[in-house]
Order: structure tokens, then sequence, then C-alpha cells
């Protein structure tokens, strides 16, 4: 139950407080175990509970996508949730082994690390990374200096300051009482710090505003591939679009808003990038590609109408280069592994379109209308690797297509709201979402929603961004900083053991 309770600290629920009873514990049962079997039992069994909880909702897009019996589709989520609480197991293990050798902080270099290992294994799956819990908290104030990934630290090291208050309380000795009383200080002195870098402005007005119309379709995942529905869900969009051709700089549709292959779509697009230039405007779509005559499939956004202010009339013609490509795919969605084994066992293993190319892992930002757009798809907003990987000194914003609907009414589509909220706080830039059935919002340079469309609604959001220049430390380096203050604290660790 203690990884379960977890699920609370995430979005919606956002109790941030909860990691600092659960971690406490957890590092406490590992410490006392009486064998690293049962430390490392303690650390799956909480793993279990974490993302079982956690990730509630992969099993609505089984049981409801995958055309498997109940049984079976439970049995598929039981094997996700065991094959990820492996890597708490991991932890508690290394835990247990380097107690006697290290003080107790050894185990914050042990838990990033382990949790790195979790981000780029199989393609990397950082979803439930403990840092988003803290993006209520005033721990969010470190953000634009360590991200979310240093973060993580940071609750680490409160729990081991936690867990060292416990235990010297329970033995009264003079130093004791000394450790206790360090722990409690820091404890009160490193939210406080954090509280008061949330008032600091990692960035600058850069006199910039864009008028935006963010378009959610709202198509059922039932009927959105079925040929028949085709031509009235591009007709939704285009009506739901006709009204804001004038007022908007840049008109936004979601991850595959066009449900038809980009090149079987030469009309429609062509069209539409011509009714954009007209209005003075850009539209930046999701669309499927298949390349004939080769093997090459790719999940793309593509832009049309103008691409520079000067220009005179639209840009598209298939396969020109404003376009962006997805990288970072989903597995199982987007690709399958052992495919040549699993694609006969179930439907859920030959879901339309699983069988994508990746693009590059860094590429151009779109330009739409004079703006640098830095593009994410669905999935790839967790990777803020690959997210810093495609910013330049340009970049205007971020933005992120993605397509919910799989999940319905959970809250895996809020977590999935976190995500981009974080990036960007660690930013310190606008994030801009777009989705087929919500939640579309429009999200400050401070992590904050501006603007947003409930789900299960089909809605345009027009607002009018004001852009900015970012200065934020995270920005310039990474996640280099925490790493190098990992490498010495276990410096200075291993030396005290030695000495």
């Amino acid at each position: 139950m203690l990884g379960g309770l977890l699920t609370l600290s995430y979005s919606p629920f956002n109790i941030w407080l909860l990691p600092f009873i659960s971690f406490p514990i957890l590092l406490i049962a590992i410490v006392h175990s009486p064998n690293v079997r049962q430390a490392t039992r303690y650390g799956f069994i909480f793993g279990l509970g974490w993302f079982s909880f956690g990730l509630s909702w992969i099993h609505n897009a089984i049981a409801d996508f995958g055309g498997l019996p109940l049984f079976f589709s439970l049995l598929l989520m039981l094997l996700l949730v065991a094959y990820l609480a492996l890597f708490p197991a991991l932890f508690s293990w290394l835990t247990f082994k380097t107690k006697d050798k290290y003080n107790l902080f050894v185990v914050i270099p042990l838990w990033l690390s382990v949790e790195y290992l979790r981000s780029v294994l199989l393609t990397g799956f950082p979803w439930l990374s403990i840092g988003y819990s803290q993006l209520t908290s005033s721990l969010s104030g470190y953000a634009p200096i360590v991200g979310e990934f240093g973060l993580q630290a940071i609750v680490i090291l409160l729990s081991c300051l936690i867990v060292i208050a416990f235990n010297m309380h329970t033995t009264k000795t003079k130093d004791n009482y000394k450790y206790t009383t360090l722990s409690i200080v820091a404890l009160f002195l490193i939210p406080l710090a954090g509280q008061s870098l949330t008032y600091y402005q990692w960035s600058e007005d850069n006199k910039k505003q864009i008028n935006l119309a963010l378009v959610q379709g709202n198509i059922a995942q039932s009927i959105k591939w079925q040929p028949e529905n085709e031509v009235p869900t591009m007709v939704k969009y285009y009506e739901l679009t006709s009204p804001h051709w004038q007022s908007a700089d840049i008109v936004i549709w979601p991850e595959a808003a066009i449900p038809r292959l980009e090149i079987s779509s030469n009309d429609f697009l062509s069209d539409m990038d011509k009714d954009a230039s007209e209005s003075n405007t850009a539209l930046i779509t999701g669309i499927v590609d298949y390349q004939p005559n080769t093997t090459y499939a790719f999940n793309n956004i593509v832009t049309l109408g103008k691409k520079n202010t000067t220009d005179t009339s639209g840009h598209y013609q298939y396969l020109h280069n404003n376009r962006y490509s997805k990288h970072h795919l989903l597995p199982f969605g987007e690709f399958v592994p052992f495919e040549s084994i699993l694609r006969k066992l179930a439907p859920i293993f030959d879901l339309p379109f699983s069988s994508f190319n990746r693009g590059e892992y860094q590429q151009d930002n779109l330009i739409a209308n004079g703006y640098h757009i830095a593009p994410a798809i669905c999935f790839e907003i967790a990777f803020p690797q690959q997210i810093s990987a495609n910013l330049t000194d340009n970049s205007d914003f971020i933005l992120t297509l993605s397509n919910d609907a799989w999940f319905g009414d959970s809250h895996g589509p809020w977590q999935h709201l976190q995500l981009a909220q974080m990036r960007a706080l660690e930013f310190a830039m606008p994030v801009v979402r777009v989705t087929n059935n919500g939640v579309t919002a429009v999200i400050d340079q401070t992590g904050q929603i501006s603007a947003s469309i409930n789900q299960n609604i089909a809605k345009v959001l027009t607002y009018p961004l004001n852009l900015s220049t970012s200065h934020a430390f995270y920005k310039r380096f990474g996640n280099l900083t925490t790493w190098l203050l990992m490498f010495l604290l276990t410096t200075i660790l291993f030396w005290r053991r030695k000495k």
C-alpha cells in the first residue's frame, strides 16, 4: 500500500506530502531487513503498489482496444507492472548491500542510477518519476536549476533526513541529539530555499505575443480509423477552425488529427494550406505518413500556410522539410518488440499504425508564420533530454501533440499533462499542449496552466500567448549538474569509508 499511496501524489490529486511518508518507511524497512532477500522483496512489493495503482489507466487501452479477454488483459498489465517493480527492487538490493559500508546518503546516487536505467532500458519508461509529485510543492523552485531529475534527488535526500532524525531520536546520546537537530534544521531549510526560488524569474518578456487557436476535435477512438469516418472527421476539424482563420497567428490540431495517410490527403492539405496562407496564418497538424514503394512509416507533424511572415502564399508540398517525425516511439503502441512472434498472439499486438519508423533524435524546429517551435509527440514529452536536444536559441515555445482517448476518463491524461507542466517549469518556457479529447492546455513558463479545455468536448481554445526568453539553468546544463553533485557525494562517501 505504501507504493500505491504515491498515486495520490501525482495529478490530478497532487498530495505532494505522500512521498515523504512512503519513502522513509521503505528505507527503514530496507535498512532493518534481516537479509538481502527480504529487502529486495520489500522493494518489489513497493513497486507493485506504485505502478499498479499509478498506471491502472493503461488497462483501459488494453481492455477496450486490445481485443483480449479480461484474464489475459489483466495478465498483460501485471507483466508490465512486475517489470517496472524490478527497478525499486534493484534499488532495495543495492541499498541493503551498501548499508554497512556507507552512510544512508548513498541511497541518493543509487536511486538516481536505477531511475536513469528505467528511463533508457528498452527505450525507457520514466512515467511516474517521483520528481513530478513535487510540481505543486515548495521544492518546485529547484526545477529550473536541476530539473525533474534533480527533484528526485531532493525527495530522496529529505527522506534520508527524516529517517536519520527518526533513528537518532530513538537512541538518546549527545551525538544523536546533534544529528537529529541538524536533520530537522535541514528539513526546514531545504523546502524554505525552494520556496524562495519560486519567486525568481527565470525568463524575461521579449515583447512578442502570438494568438493561438487550439482545436480539440474529440473524435472517439473506436471510430477514429474507420474509413467511413475519414471525411466527417476532416470536415469537423475544418468547421471548428474556419471561424478562427482571420484572428489566429497559428491554428494547431492534435496528433494524427487527419485520419488518412498524408500521401492520400494531398487535396485536403493543399486546400488547408491555401486557406491558411490567404488568412495570413499557419496551420500545424498531426498526420500519419506511409511512403509508397518503401517500408517507411512516420508519426508526423506538418505545417501548412505561411512559413514566414513575408510569405505571400502557402508552402506545403508532400515531404517538404517543415515537418517533425516522432523519434521516441511507444512500445507496443507504435512498434512491437519481437513482432514476428507477438503479432500472432492477440490483436493488442496488431493495433493500427503499430509499425512506425523513428525520426531523427535531433530535428529542426517547425516554423509557422515566423515562429520557431520545438515539437514533441505524445510520449516524448516525458523525455527532457530529447526536448532539450531540439531547443534552440530561436525556439519560441514547446509544442506537444497527443491523443489520450485511449485512456478514457482515468487519471492517465492528467499525469500526461503534468509531464508537460514540468517541462515548462524546468525549461522556463511556455508549453502548448493540443490533444484529441483533452486535456488541451496552454502552460506558462512557470508550469502553471493559463487556459485549458475540459475532457471529452469538441472546442477551440483561443489564447494570446506572451512569449519570453528563458535563462533557466537547467535549459543550459540539463542533468549534468545533478550528476556532478552525485559524483561529488559518492566520492566523499567512498573517501570517508576508506579513511
